[in-house]
């Protein structure tokens, strides 16, 4: 009995003891936070912004764009590859490189001109004398060596072809009294209209037309007269357009300023889609199934080639028949005239035709994005994705080299912040340096075509910093309007070249702002309607909230369309440090803005945003569209009220979402809270896609930015919708209309859905 109560005792004492142990113990370790939950509670640090603002360096990016632009990169050439090299050397680089860099391999189809019979465009006498050739290359001005590599102006997948009068008199003779083909006409900006315009005056039947940039795009210059029987089509650009009417290279243009000189052509690819044009929602590998080439839409039918202002000059101002409107006339000293068609009686060229001789040719290539990325530490699964083309038409400083560079120095910095152990995201960031984008935006579009799955699931955002900088005035951006909080952010916090005390905020808001009703006056970020650049896939396609980044010019004191030397041979290292900027200061300024707004949707623990601001786009939108088509929707029994209880209820679930994210606290909440928070926040813009709203429109699917040809601030689809039934009254075009307000409807509602309660 005696053994069982020592015994027992001694058991009760064990049992206190370890009580006591574990009680002690347990409190301890209770009482301090693990380490890995101050890591996943980490938010974006301030100080390492300053860091990386402070670092980055105006005079790296200058030795970048001078390394890039030592020889022409055309897409697929060698010179393309020295820059992939020269990439991927940067990036795995050990002291300032990415944790991981590599190349990816697509099969695309290009065009390109055939180096051994360069195209032309003649004007020949009736018995076949050549009167007048146009340059088939630039002036060199000795600034820049000239170089072999340079390619010969040309319109990429523009056809083969020879128009001329003998050629196709049998096809297009419709009367027993042929034509005269191959005289010239002006069809000013070669829209659908200034064709409709001409035809009332000039018989097309056979005709060359030439057009100017603008208006139109480039492909649809030819797409809209192949139909009135004009058989060629030559582009330029016009000095009022691009030089604010500076003609002479000897002391008004390049190398004397940053204007086009005479002989500068503006190259270009003259297609309508975007993507390797052979692999349609596919990703250009090897053994991927191609369409046939005769099956590809959106390409010029006709022969079309670009050629100088000063080839136009020689052409336009000889030309006979009635004056053209006021709206046409451009800058040269004369009077643009519809030609008659073909050249005044009186002139040089007199009775003689003008004749294209094209030899352009399609080719399967092989192409390369470069990728790298810097691995995320808490949420490696989400990406923020950073990118810009490599290739070029020519030498491409501005476009896109002056992009590349800015890129360049922001990998540097933040490669070296990661390889010193300052610094890792906390979400994962990759880095793209797409080929083919002069080709219609084909590297980041396969890209997004082969990892469509991973990009859709994980993708928090696309930054674009394609031409960084067209000139010094002013920062310029666009995007998904819940990112405009975080842009305009960042250019709070960096101030403008040249000063100390001005931010690139107070500096933008001078040159664009908008009066917004809930802040009042801010800067105006754009939006991206179109495809302009690699965000395409990821906006468009994807649905990925999506920026472009730039500096810009004072546009009080230009009326230039875009910087002169774009697409031409002057786009060179001389051209951006002596014209564009002098220091590459803005170029610095850039890199500062869209690194800040990367490092802050890489790190910030809760996205920085704004589901409120998407509402306001909204309603913007649909205030345009009650003012222009309510009336007229109703006139077909057509409501447009569902479209307004959508708007009002994403409004709603916008409202109560941002109560939501003011009333956390991030501190103590629960890390799967903050996790669904930022999926409602990264998927909102996914909510409004729709794989049927424009079965017309290769890789449009958003609703709210998909391109428009209406050409009103406001819902693109149901705009052209509205537009096109208007015009026609036919009854079918009323019932796209009422299905577009249908979808574009539902699609709000997604969204507003997708911004509420789990269920």
């Amino acid at each position: 009995m005696l053994k069982k109560v020592l015994l027992g005792g001694l058991g009760a004492a064990l049992v206190l003891t370890l009580g006591i142990l574990l009680g002690h113990f347990g409190i301890q370790s209770g009482s301090t936070t693990p380490g890995w939950v101050q890591e996943v509670t980490r938010d974006v640090d301030e100080e390492l912004i300053q860091k990386f603002i402070s670092e980055v360096d105006n005079m790296e990016i200058q030795e970048n764009l001078r390394e890039l632009t030592k020889v022409p990169h055309m897409a697929t050439t060698a010179g393309d590859e020295q820059t992939v090299q020269y990439l991927l050397k940067r990036w795995q680089d050990p002291e300032t490189g990415l944790d991981q860099a590599w190349r990816e391999e697509y099969l695309v189809y290009l065009s390109f001109p055939d180096p051994k019979t360069p195209n032309k465009v003649t004007v020949e006498s009736p018995t076949g004398v050549v009167l007048y050739t146009a340059r088939e290359k630039e002036k060199v001005y000795g600034l820049d060596p000239e170089d072999p590599e340079v390619v010969q102006p040309y319109a990429a997948y523009a056809p083969a072809g020879h128009p001329k009068s003998d050629h196709l008199v049998c096809k297009l003779c419709q009367t027993s009294s042929p034509p005269r083909l191959g005289r010239l006409v002006y069809a000013n900006q070669g829209t659908p209209s200034d064709y409709a315009h001409l035809n009332q005056t000039v018989n097309l039947t056979g005709t060359i037309a030439i057009t100017r940039y603008g208006g139109a795009g480039r492909a649809q210059k030819a797409i809209n007269a192949a139909p009135y029987g004009v058989v060629g089509v030559l582009v330029y650009t016009d000095p009022l357009d691009i030089n604010d009417g500076k003609m002479s290279d000897t002391n008004e243009t390049y190398p004397n300023s940053w204007y086009m000189p005479p002989s500068g052509v503006e190259r270009g690819s003259f297609n309508t889609h975007f993507g390797d044009m052979l692999t349609p929602y596919l990703a250009a590998k090897e053994n991927t199934y191609r369409i046939p080439q005769a099956n590809i839409t959106g390409i010029p039918p006709i022969p079309t080639q670009p050629i100088g202002f000063e080839d136009a000059y020689a052409l336009i101002c000889q030309l006979g028949g009635e004056s053209a409107p006021p709206e046409w006339q451009g800058a040269f000293n004369c009077s643009y005239r519809y030609g008659g068609p073909g050249f005044r009686p009186d002139s040089t060229f007199k009775d003689s035709e003008v004749k294209l001789d094209i030899y352009n040719r399609g080719e399967i290539k092989n192409s390369s994005n470069v990728m790298g990325v810097i691995k995320g530490s808490i949420e490696p699964d989400r990406y923020v994705i950073y990118g810009n083309h490599r290739d070029s038409w020519v030498h491409g400083a501005i476009d896109p080299s002056s992009g590349t560079s800015v890129m360049l120095e922001v990998t540097r910095v933040l490669g070296r912040m990661v390889k010193q152990g300052k610094w890792r995201p906390r979400r994962s960031i990759i880095f793209g340096s797409w080929g083919a984008e002069e080709f219609g935006l084909i590297g980041s579009t396969e890209y997004t075509e082969e990892y469509y799955s991973k990009l859709s699931e994980r993708s928090v955002a696309y930054i674009n910093v394609d031409i960084a900088v067209f000139a010094n005035a002013t920062l310029r951006a666009s995007g998904s309007p819940s990112a405009q909080s975080v842009i305009l952010k960042a250019s709070k916090q960096v101030k403008t070249p040249g000063s100390d005390s001005i931010s690139v905020y107070d500096n933008w808001i001078r040159y664009f702002n908008r009066t917004s009703p809930t802040y009042g006056v801010i800067p105006n970020v754009g939006f991206l309607t179109g495809a302009g650049s690699d965000y395409a896939g990821f906006i468009h396609f994807l649905g990925v909230t999506s920026m472009d980044i730039s500096y810009t010019y004072d546009r009080s004191k230009t009326s230039a369309r875009i910087y002169p030397a774009y697409h031409t041979a002057y786009d060179t290292f001389d051209y951006s440090s002596r014209f564009i900027d002098p220091g590459f200061t803005s170029h610095q300024t850039v890199a500062r803005t869209a690194g800040n707004v990367l490092m802050r949707l890489a790190d910030s623990l809760l996205l920085p945003f704004n589901c409120s601001d998407y509402a306001e786009t909204l309603e913007g939108y649909l205030q345009k569209a009650l003012e222009l088509y309510r009336e007229g929707l109703a006139a077909h029994k057509i409501s447009i009220e569902p479209l307004q209880t959508a708007v009002s209820r994403f409004r709603s679930a916008a409202a109560k979402l941002e109560e939501v994210i003011r009333d956390l606290d991030l501190a103590n909440e629960t890390p799967l809270k903050v996790r669904r928070i930022n999926d409602q926040l990264m998927l909102l813009d996914r909510a409004f896609l729709d794989p049927f709203a424009f079965p017309d429109k290769y890789g449009f699917r958003h609703v709210i930015w998909a391109s428009s040809k209406a050409g009103q601030p406001t819902f693109p689809g149901l705009a052209d919708a509205y537009s096109r039934a208007a015009s026609s009254e036919l009854g079918r075009d009323w019932e796209e209309a009422h299905r577009q307000l249908s979808l574009l409807s539902q699609a709000i509602l997604g969204a507003a859905h997708t911004l509420g309660d789990v269920i």
